[in-house]
């Protein structure tokens, strides 16, 4: 692997986004292909010491993500200086949206624009698992000039190759995606066939630890990669009530919190690079 492999860690919390850029400086932009003619999105940055270059911003992770505060996005941009990306994705489940949850994804993009977000994320699709091409030209407008991702919305919809074509002429600048399947791993072969479709720019992501990435990486020649390197840490309440919950009974615990681990993201970045 070339020493330009860019990790991009996604964070609910400013000790992770400190976590995953751990190590800190980085050099950059860096050229690293196109798709079909169009720019890489954003300065894509080689790191120099083992941390993210890239960190995608969201709120309640055990959704899948969702957008984050403001306040979140303005001490984050405080205490980082790798890009940052904000998730655009006002509730969990699926991806077909009224038109009130569209103002509010509009007004989320005008807000993150202006507390300083590098890039957004975000993704929409039609009720027959396509991609909403009206809606998303609309954000895309709001949007510009950052870079957009188009979130993993693209595992749910009806033929992928289709869906990519799609989005490439709508003006994504890259794909996230575990390739359709219930992570990076298993969905290997398509994630490799959508990178050879497009020339790159399609950063797996899904259940990608250091036991799988150099499987992942190998088999989908991705330049880039998406991860969230959390472990799980104990709260440090001394005072503790264990007959209530915050929330559903499926939650995650209310004395365990995860957070980025600065092991988990070196590893992983050492492995990218091939020098471990």
């Amino acid at each position: 692997m070339d020493d330009g492999f860019l990790m991009e860690v996604c964070v609910d919390s400013v000790e992770s986004a400190v976590n995953a850029e751990r190590g800190g400086k980085t050099r950059g932009p860096r050229g690293r292909g196109r798709w079909r003619g169009l720019a890489p999105a954003g300065p894509v940055l080689t790191c120099l010491s083992p941390g993210a270059g890239r960190i995608e911003l969201c709120a309640g992770l055990v959704e899948g993500g969702t957008t984050p505060s403001m306040g979140l996005l303005q001490v984050v941009k405080q205490c980082v200086r790798v890009p940052v990306f904000v998730m655009i994705r006002p509730r969990g489940g699926d991806f077909l949206y009224s038109d009130r949850e569209v103002e509010v994804m509009k007004a989320d993009i005008r807000l993150a624009k202006l507390h300083g977000a590098d890039g957004l994320v975000f993704g929409a699709l039609t009720e027959d698992g396509r991609i909403d091409t009206e809606l998303c030209t609309a954000l895309l407008a709001v949007c510009r000039p950052l870079p957009v991702t188009f979130h993993r919305a693209f595992d749910m919809v009806h033929d992928p190759l289709v869906a990519l074509e799609t989005l490439i002429s709508l003006g994504f600048e890259r794909v996230l995606t575990s390739g359709c399947d219930s992570s990076a791993l298993e969905g290997l072969s398509l994630i490799k066939r959508l990178a050879e479709q497009v020339s790159g720019f399609i950063p797996p992501g899904g259940g990608i630890t250091e036991r799988n990435l150099q499987r992942i990486l190998e088999g989908s020649t991705a330049s880039e990669f998406h991860c969230s390197a959390r472990s799980a840490r104990d709260s440090g309440m001394k005072f503790r009530n264990p007959n209530v919950a915050m929330g559903a009974s499926f939650s995650a615990p209310e004395y365990s919190i995860k957070v980025a681990d600065v092991a988990k993201v070196r590893t992983l970045n050492a492995i990218a690079k091939n020098i471990l």
